[in-house]
């Protein structure tokens, strides 16, 4: 009954000050949003990363002289280094197959191809666990003995490679930006509650008064408006998910595309879909602890000093 009686008071606390109430709301929901599409931008660019980083790999070419048992032995050593994450081999033929597939369009360069012997060598494909170190990769395939069994020097997409650094300089910056912004927008909202809670005690001051002077504990006085904090917090966290949910069905709507730049706007979309009832969890927690916090603040200090 105490606590239906704190909700209750709560929440007709909240519809009275409604009109101060609004001003902490905004600039929840603000937050909030930053928040949750923090959350979504960074996982679609982990994704684009991924969708290029699985398309990168290093080439090794083999001489036509090398028999099966050296290229054996070099496979081997090759699946033992640690920053090796698989090993293909690709025969002449194989390659030979590869290369007119891609090429079916070019029919003059098919033609010229299968009128001489197979020009391309045996291939040894390599994809690394970590583009960022190479370096085990490189400087075995560059001792002398793995040297000589090489047609030519190793290769890899340096275009792609630039790219994922340039995603993920990208990612880190906006990571950085999102989290300074989260930060002000944060102390901001718990100032404007602090200042609204506050408020709403200095109005109630002679209610609070004479309920001290009843006897009734801090916790009771002090229980409604935390809940009217709270209610702040939740309100907040459904316009926040509810726009951030309009943005992207506008976006995939309007755009008619799956990608807009490195935002692929489809996977966002589906992201979104996906995990929508826990980033409306993660909302909800982050706006009940914003407006807890703020509210215990402001009780605590204006209780504690102001009411004898």
């Amino acid at each position: 009954m105490t606590l239906w009686r704190i909700i209750n008071s709560g929440l007709v606390n909240f519809i009275r000050n409604l009109s101060l109430a609004v001003a902490a709301m905004a600039i929840m929901v603000v937050t909030l949003t930053i928040v949750l599409f923090s959350l979504v931008i960074n996982d679609t660019f982990s994704h684009t990363i991924n969708q290029i980083t699985s398309k990168i790999d290093i080439s090794v070419y083999l001489n036509d002289s090398v028999s099966t048992s050296q290229s054996t032995q070099l496979l081997s050593q090759l699946r033992h280094l640690p920053d090796v994450a698989s090993v293909t081999y690709e025969s002449k033929d194989q390659v030979l197959k590869a290369y007119l597939q891609q090429n079916a369009s070019n029919q003059q360069l098919i033609q010229a191809v299968s009128e001489t012997s197979n020009p391309l060598p045996a291939t040894i494909i390599i994809k690394p666990v970590d583009l960022n170190h190479l370096g085990q990769i490189k400087a075995f395939l560059s001792k002398p003995q793995e040297s000589a069994l090489q047609s030519d020097p190793p290769s890899y997409s340096g275009q792609e490679k630039e790219a994922i650094d340039r995603i993920t300089h990208a990612t880190n910056v906006l990571q950085r930006i999102g989290v300074f912004a989260v930060i002000i927008f944060t102390v901001v909202s718990v100032l404007i509650i602090f200042n609204t809670i506050q408020m709403a005690i200095f109005n109630r001051r002679d209610e609070i008064h004479i309920m001290r002077l009843l006897g009734a504990s801090t916790g009771y006085i002090r229980g409604p408006f935390i809940v009217e904090s709270i209610t702040y917090g939740i309100l907040a966290a459904i316009i926040s998910i509810i726009i951030i949910n309009a943005a992207f069905q506008a976006s995939s709507s309007t755009l008619q595309a799956s990608s807009l730049g490195l935002l692929d706007i489809g996977y966002a979309n589906r992201f979104f879909d996906n995990h929508f009832i826990v980033l409306l969890l993660i909302q909800l927690g982050l706006g009940i602890v914003i407006g807890a916090v703020s509210s215990l603040i402001a009780t605590r200090r204006y209780l504690k000093f102001k009411i004898r």
